[in-house]
């Protein structure tokens, strides 16, 4: 280990034969967190005890909690600007203690990708949309340069790249590292839920929040209960007719409902051999769609095979090899004597996929495209609510004409206006992009087209995607439907489409239709996209593709015509998709690595420059009373609730990433800046400026506040009873000396890992979050902060406490705290009980 002693298993005194036998008996997942457990154990982040607790998985899993140290720490531009800009504080900060400035710096090394500032502002103009992008983000930009520069162990990927999984995928990902005279196996953490897709290449790692991440960025491991891991064997063989997409639906649809939250999910069996590596990394990216920590796929021949057309040397790939074996962390699918012991197992044949849709809300409302237009109809049907939009029979057959370019269209309900191709996480896989060109290839060719005014958009993952769509010879097909390529970054995804066509906006909002977007992404909850198209579906890039040109979501794609030619003759879905051998024999011949460059400049100071005048980046208060001393936890009394919220509430609705409101509290503080909304930008581009995100805390349209008659950033002022901003009520409160709370339902949290979801409410004054239940991610996040995450008694909630959050809460701190520890509220003159989550004790020791 790091110590130079030579870890043994001292405690039985095991022959090594027996040890070896031992480990054999791991899930190979397990043996990754075992070797950086051994590696790193220093006596005091990591200890002997830990390495035994691991090697006794099976009678300590899901009760021992461990260290993890991971190889790297991946950061995205939204959720790394704060982490970097909170590094570039705290070296101003030890400055003026007297300290070096320069002895601030990453002890992880970390990988930073700028990828999600790109904006849509010329949907058929790829190289106007990253000169925009250059513009808007200069501030940013020259931010990342200099962390770049300043900073030890920190690599910037520039804009224009490609997307921060894809990135990950192709340049970062080694699966053996090699540092400090060590041979061991790459790991990491990353600040987005779908870092998981590296666990397709056998490379153990997950996402955490900013304030994990800096914490691992600083040397501290990550601490995680020993977990559970779910085998899930893989039998069957493929439908030619099925996608990976297909797939991966189809397998999270089998994990969700098996309750698999906070486990390890490895694959194993006959199926696996199956599935190319990007297959089995887009299966990977689904992870937290079904709360797992992790999908790990272990190295086998394939991952060898797919290393073999990147830029690994003949030298590297015979390290991988030769180091997995000898480790016992390379398997062959096909021997089943390989299997590891597993807490439980799972199977699922791949012969039953069939292609599906999710929406129009969420993604795990699974829809087989065979049910599509029966199930719109049903949603249109429906009361309102994660299926339904309750529109009455009269007005679902309406038309709503308009002119566009000259030319009259109509809309109706389920009519197509936003369809956007995007290559990054679920959708990075190369089979599926050359499926959906082949298809766009096939479509032009027999006279079909999209219509204009539908918003189209083609984001590659990266320059390696354009490159073999370019080869391949299916990009001049995309471009003909309308799909161009727009940049390289989050776009759609995060909110960041252009508006629509006035007209197009009009005739919705006149037919009070229900518009829809079909996306090829992983996030499109309601109002995500733009605030007037209200059913979202994720589909697979070639159904993005045919839904564009059937122009509707209402089409039974099995008997009904996609379009007419100018000859009159129908032609189908069937007619146009390519086979499955066509498919891999392109992907075969085509998709080969790319290149880039790096052209940003910045200042070569040890500490920032910090611009007074920026609206992007700004040095936050975090640090303002910073001392030598370790702050003691203080009880809080006589609190209001700032908000009173129901369930399901998202980390979209607690800190937005999308377009800032003309009317917002963050639009004022900008407008007071003499910006003028056609700069203000994004959330998401402003995170490095803590007065723009505190006033963007809560700042969602679709907020549903109990204190508030309907949906909006709005709360009430209790002791005067006003409606206002809730950053402007909780600036009240904080001037008043009064502290606040948040009441909430269940599975409060879920969604994205955002820093500023913790950040922002400890800003604005919040001490505490009462809830039914949280999303694990964030709840470490609020402890990171040092807000309490609380959650009541089992069958227990406001209601059922008769709470209508306007009483006066006064939380009393023992001088110890334990995990599930039950803590006495005082609510005015009565009491509750609550029980803490079981990290709080790691914010106060």
């Amino acid at each position: 280990n790091k110590c130079g002693k030579r870890w043994h298993y001292q405690e039985n005194n095991c022959h090594p034969l027996f040890l070896s036998l031992y480990v054999d008996k791991l899930p190979l997942s397990i043996r990754v967190m075992l070797e950086a457990t051994i590696r790193n154990c220093d006596g005091v982040y990591t200890k002997e005890e830990d390495v035994q607790n691991i090697l006794d998985w099976q009678q300590q899993q899901n009760k021992a909690e461990v260290p993890f140290s991971p190889a790297r720490v991946l950061l995205q531009d939204f959720t790394g600007i704060p982490a970097m800009v909170d590094l570039a504080a705290m070296r101003d900060a030890v400055a003026k203690h007297g300290v070096d400035p320069s002895l601030v710096n990453p002890k992880c090394p970390t990988d930073l990708i700028v990828d999600h500032s790109l904006q849509i502002d010329f949907s058929k103009w790829s190289l106007k949309n990253q000169e925009m992008e250059l513009i808007r983000n200069k501030e940013r930009l020259q931010f990342f340069k200099w962390c770049s520069k300043a900073f030890k162990n920190v690599n910037v990927v520039p804009p224009d790249v490609g997307a921060v999984h894809q990135v990950n995928l192709e340049y970062l990902s080694r699966v053996v590292q090699l540092s400090d005279g060590f041979i061991y196996p790459d790991s990491v953490v990353g600040t987005d839920s779908h870092t998981t897709m590296i666990n397709g290449l056998g490379i153990l790692g997950w996402g955490v929040g900013g304030i994990e991440s800096e914490a691992v960025m600083l040397g501290q491991p990550v601490s995680l209960t020993l977990p559970q891991v779910v085998g899930c064997k893989l039998v069957g063989s493929i439908n030619p007719l099925t996608t990976s997409i297909d797939i991966v639906l189809g397998i999270t649809k089998h994990l969700r409902q098996a309750g698999i939250a906070g486990k390890f999910v490895e694959f194993f069996g006959p199926g696996v051999s199956q599935l190319s590596a990007p297959d089995r990394t887009t299966i990977a990216n689904m992870c937290p769609e079904y709360n797992a920590t992790v999908s790990f796929f272990p190295v086998d021949q394939v991952t060898l095979k797919h290393f073999k057309k990147t830029n690994f040397t003949q030298e590297k790939l015979e390290l991988l090899e030769s180091y997995m074996k000898a480790v016992k962390l390379f398997r062959s699918y096909e021997d089943p004597s390989e299997d590891p012991e597993y807490s439980e197992v799972i199977e699922i044949n791949l012969s039953s996929m069939v292609p599906y849709v999710s929406g129009p809300k969420r993604p795990q409302d699974r829809v087989a495209v065979g049910d599509m237009k029966e199930d719109f109809q049903s949603c249109l049907d429906e009361k309102v609510g994660f299926k339904g939009f309750h529109i009455s029979k009269e007005k679902q057959e309406i038309r709503v004409p308009f002119l566009h370019c000259g030319q009259e269209y109509q809309l109706a309900h389920g009519s197509v206006v936003i369809a956007a191709v995007i290559s990054c996480t679920n959708n990075c896989n190369p089979s599926v992009m050359l499926t959906a060109g082949l298809l766009a290839k096939k479509a032009v060719e027999a006279g079909l087209v999209v219509k204009p005014y539908i918003r189209t958009s083609l984001a590659p993952g990266s320059g390696m995607v354009t490159h073999y769509l370019s080869t391949s010879g299916v990009l001049p097909y995309f471009n003909q439907l309308g799909f161009e390529v727009i940049g390289y970054g989050c776009a759609t995804c995060v909110g960041n489409t252009a508006p629509l066509p006035e007209a197009v906006v009009d005739a919705i909002k006149q037919g009070d239709l229900v518009a829809c977007g079909v996306l090829s992404g992983n996030r499109h909850f309601e109002g995500r996209l733009c605030d007037c198209v209200r059913a979202n579906y994720l589909a697979s890039p070639p159904l993005v593709v045919a839904y564009a040109i059937a122009g509707t979501v209402g089409i039974d794609f099995e008997k009904e015509p996609l379009g007419v030619t100018s000859e009159g003759k129908e032609v189908f879905l069937r007619d146009i998709w390519p086979s499955r051998e066509e498919v891999q024999q392109t992907e075969e011949d085509t998709v080969i690595s790319s290149i880039f460059k790096d052209n940003i400049e910045c200042s070569d100071s040890v500490v920032f420059p910090w611009d007074p005048k920026s609206t992007y980046i700004r040095s936050p208060s975090f640090f303002s009373r910073l001392s030598k001393e370790l702050p003691q936890p203080q009880s809080i009394e006589n609190a209001h609730a700032l908000l009173f919220l129901g369930d399901k509430v998202t980390t979209d609705h607690i800190s937005p990433a999308g377009s800032i409101a003309r009317v917002s509290a963050a639009a004022k503080y900008l407008l007071s800046k003499r910006l003028t909304p056609r700069e203000f930008n994004s959330y998401g581009a402003r995170r490095g400026n803590d007065a723009v995100m505190t006033r963007g805390t809560f700042a969602s349209i679709k907020l549903c506040n109990r204190f508030m008659g309907k949906p909006g950033p709005k709360t009430l002022h209790i002791p005067s009873g006003q409606t206002m901003d809730v950053f402007e009520a909780a600036e009240r409160y904080q001037r008043d000396g009064i502290p606040l709370i948040i009441l909430a339902g269940k599975d409060y949290g879920s969604g994205n890992s955002r820093d500023w979801v913790a950040k922002g409410p400890y800003l604005m004054g919040v001490r505490a979050v009462i809830a039914e239940s949280f999303e694990k991610l964030h709840k470490n996040q609020l402890v990171g902060m040092g807000i309490m995450p609380l959650q009541f008694l089992p069958g227990q909630n406001a209601d059922s406490l008769e709470l209508n959050g306007k009483e006066r809460f006064t939380i009393s701190l023992p001088d110890t705290l334990s995990p599930r520890q039950q803590l006495s509220v005082q609510v005015n003159a009565s009491f509750m009980s609550t029980h803490v989550n079981p990290d709080l004790c790691s914010t106060f020791q």
